[in-house]
C-alpha cells in the first residue's frame, strides 16, 4: 500500500473515530466522516465497504494503542502499581471534567449501542475490554506480594473495570463527578482493605498438614 493510501485510510478512522465517540456511532453519518477526513467518497468504499468495516477498524486501533493512547499517559509517572490503576481511573475523570461529561470511555459506549445489532463488532469489543483487564491485572500482579495469596486478581481487575465504566455513566448522567468520585471511594477502601488482609496474612494449613502436625 502506498503512503498517500495509507495516509487516507489512516485519515478515515480517525475521523471515524473521533466521531463515533463525540456522538455515536449510528449519529454519525457517512458524509461527515468524509467532511471530516478530507476525502471523497470512492476512497472511503474502497477501503472500508460498508460502514460497519470502518467501526471494526476503530475498535482494532482501539486495541492496537491502548498501551501508548490510555495506560502510559496516565500512568507513566507513576511508580506504585497499585496507585497506577488509581492514576487510569483518574484520566476518566479528568476526561469527564474536560469535556462537561459529553464523552465517556469509547469502548463502553460502542458497546452499549452495537452490541446487540452488529455481533460481528462483539470480539472486538471483547479485546478491547479484555487488553484493559490485562493491563489493570498486570498492575495487581506486581503487587502480588502485599495481598492475600489467595486472591483471585483477574477478577478484582474486572471488577474495577465495571467500578469505571458504572461511574463513567453514572456521571454523565447526573452530570457530576460526585458519583463517579463516589465510586472510585468505595473502590480504594476496599482494596486498602485487602492489603491491610494481605499484610497479615497467612495461607491456611491444608487438610494433610493439619493431619500431620495432630
Amino acid at each position: 500500500m502506498s503512503t498517500a493510501a495509507t495516509d487516507t485510510r489512516a485519515k478515515l478512522i480517525e475521523s471515524a473515530r473521533d466521531l463515533f465517540m463525540i456522538q455515536g456511532y449510528h449519529s454519525t453519518g457517512i458524509s461527515q466522516i468524509l467532511k471530516r477526513a478530507e476525502v471523497n467518497s470512492g476512497s472511503l468504499y474502497y477501503f472500508f465497504p460498508t460502514k460497519e468495516d470502518l467501526l471494526l477498524a476503530v475498535l482494532e486501533w482501539y486495541r492496537d494503542h491502548i498501551e501508548d493512547d490510555l495506560l502510559a499517559i496516565h500512568t507513566a509517572h507513576v511508580s506504585d502499581p497499585v496507585e497506577k490503576i488509581f492514576a487510569l481511573l483518574d484520566g476518566y475523570r479528568q476526561m469527564l471534567h474536560m469535556f462537561e461529561f459529553e464523552m465517556g470511555c469509547p469502548i463502553g459506549n460502542l458497546a452499549l449501542e452495537v452490541t446487540n445489532t452488529h455481533p460481528a463488532v462483539r470480539s472486538l469489543l471483547l479485546v478491547n475490554f479484555e487488553q484493559w483487564v490485562d493491563s489493570v491485572e498486570g498492575f495487581l500482579n506486581e503487587a502480588a506480594d502485599r495481598f492475600p495469596e489467595d486472591l483471585d486478581r483477574r477478577a478484582l481487575a474486572v471488577h474495577i473495570l465495571a467500578t469505571m465504566e458504572g461511574g463513567v455513566m453514572l456521571a454523565r448522567t447526573y452530570r457530576s463527578l460526585r458519583v463517579f468520585d463516589n465510586a472510585v471511594n468505595q473502590l480504594r477502601d476496599y482494596i486498602e482493605r485487602l492489603l491491610i488482609i494481605g499484610s497479615t496474612w497467612s495461607a491456611p494449613k491444608s487438610a494433610t498438614k493439619i493431619e500431620e502436625s495432630i
